[in-house]
């Protein structure tokens, strides 16, 4: 079987890309904050986990780097972890520290972890990264109006890391996939109760994207395309 890795997998969209991809016969690390619900998850779901406060760059490193040496280098990576900024965080409102800690859980950690996590899985030339944006971090189309101001750029700079990192390995002919995902208002701890979509229907596209076959030379976007902000299983401007 092969390795997933899921951050903020002890709930919402991470949690439901673990259900799925334990129930097609992965095996499966679960990385998140909350050590007892995180084991409660794993043992429902029967799979590994480690802990962490991604928020410390430090201490997720070396939680990254010994998940590798303990498991070793995954197949998939979803980066499902996020937090959403204070409700009145627009630019000229927002103090340091409100926005060192979004920038340091949404976009920071995210670097981290495939600094550390997809570098081998390039070295294989195999693997699918996925890693959860926002609409709310389009610079293009709706929503797009301020407000905020770290989240929505936070998730941007995810869009543009993504981008980056997927042309620098090759846009898939190398065998690594690396593309981010809108799972639009869903039914989470952060989107809340009255969203209009479950968070399994939040997970849909990433389940996609981690199982899609691929061909660098198809036909569609969705079998040539990597790199790009994927909504409902499309590619979108950002």
């Amino acid at each position: 079987m092969s390795l997933a890795i899921i951050t903020g997998g002890s709930r919402g969209l991470g949690f439901e890309c673990a259900k799925a991809l334990r129930a097609i016969g992965h095996d499966v690390v679960l990385v998140a904050k909350d050590k007892d619900r995180l084991a409660e998850v794993a043992a429902k779901l029967d799979c590994s986990y480690r802990t962490v406060d991604l928020e410390d760059l430090d201490a997720a490193k070396t939680a990254f780097e010994e998940i590798v040496a303990s498991f070793g280098t995954p197949e998939i990576l979803i980066l499902a972890h996020g937090v959403m900024s204070a409700k009145m965080s627009k630019t000229l409102k927002t103090d340091n520290a409100e926005w060192r800690r979004v920038m340091a859980i949404n976009l920071d950690s995210v670097f981290c972890a495939l600094n550390i996590l997809a570098a081998p899985m390039a070295e294989a030339r195999n693997g699918r990264v996925i890693v959860f944006s926002a609409c709310l971090g389009r610079m293009s189309g709706p929503g797009n109006t301020g407000g905020l101001a770290p989240y929505r750029i936070s998730k941007a700079g995810v869009n543009a890391l993504v981008r980056n990192l997927a042309h620098e390995t090759g846009l898939g002919a190398r065998g690594l996939l690396v593309d981010a995902v809108c799972p639009n208002h869903s039914r989470t701890d952060m989107g809340g109760p009255d969203a209009p979509l479950s968070a399994e229907e939040g997970a849909r596209t990433a389940m996609w994207l981690a199982t899609r076959a691929f061909d660098v030379n198809g036909a569609t976007d969705q079998e040539k395309l990597t790199g790009v902000l994927w909504e409902e299983m499309k590619p979108v401007a950002w």
